[in-house]
């Protein structure tokens, strides 16, 4: 397997959302799957983290892996010491595997948990990498990671405000033709429902991505006029807390 190089400098500080023990027991996973050539990239909570700019720390590493390395990549996970979860606490099998030590967590995804969507070539490859401490990992390109978000909306659980803050910060940098081929004319609507809230929420910033965007959904183009004097007050709204979180140094 031929060394992945950088492709950019990492926005947040590695070293402060993965603690020196998290770190190892990642390693060895990132190992063992490495020496079984079962290729993956970095989702969830720190792949948010990097696209978004905005700090979060998390107990649990995403690995999106080729629906046919499954078998190699839950033998590389056992390998290096961890067990399956479902002993403990049961789970849809169907599209993840989950391991388990010491109170940490490794999800291994090839697909999603209403299957409408499976990992492919472009998962793997499309995103940026980044010097992660003692190695180089692939990360969930901003367009996939919005893909999987977009049906994370439960009554307990609703992944929105992350992409909202994925929105703020590369919106008008995203693939929008990858990614409106990726979510297909039946989903569609419910991508527009998401820039249609971002275009409330940052009015100025929504301005930025490119029209023929909000046309294909059948959303009118933001106005192009004089910045709105309400955007702070409209996150104040919603929360009175800073509603894009802290942001990386």
């Amino acid at each position: 397997m031929n060394p992945i190089q950088p492709t950019r400098e990492a926005r947040v500080d590695w070293s402060l959302l993965v603690s020196d023990e998290e770190w190892e027991l990642y390693r060895p996973v990132l190992d063992a799957a490495d020496a079984r050539g079962v290729r993956y990239a970095l989702g969830g909570g720190l792949a948010f983290s990097e696209h978004s700019s905005r700090a979060r720390n998390t107990k649990d590493i995403d690995l999106y892996i080729l629906p046919a390395d499954k078998d190699l990549a839950i033998e590389a996970v056992l390998s290096a010491g961890f067990h399956d979860l479902f002993d403990e606490k049961p789970y849809d099998r169907s599209w993840i595997y989950r391991g388990t030590r010491d109170g940490v967590i490794v999800d291994l995804i090839w697909s999603s948990p209403n299957h409408r969507m499976d990992v492919d070539e472009s998962w793997l490859e499309s995103g940026p990498a980044i010097q992660l401490r003692d190695r180089v990992i692939r990360l969930l390109p901003a367009e996939e990671l919005i893909w999987a978000k977009l049906y994370i909306v439960q009554r307990d659980r609703c992944d929105w405000p992350d992409l909202l803050n994925i929105l703020n910060a590369e919106g008008e940098h995203l693939d929008w033709r990858r990614l409106l081929a990726e979510v297909g004319e039946r989903d569609a609507p419910l991508l527009g429902g998401l820039l249609s809230t971002f275009r409330w929420l940052c009015p100025e910033t929504a301005q930025a991505f490119p029209k023929w965007v909000w046309c294909h959904l059948g959303l009118i183009p933001p106005d192009g006029g004089p910045p709105s004097p309400v955007g702070e007050e409209r996150e104040k709204i919603l929360d009175s807390r800073d509603w894009f979180g802290p942001q990386a140094a």
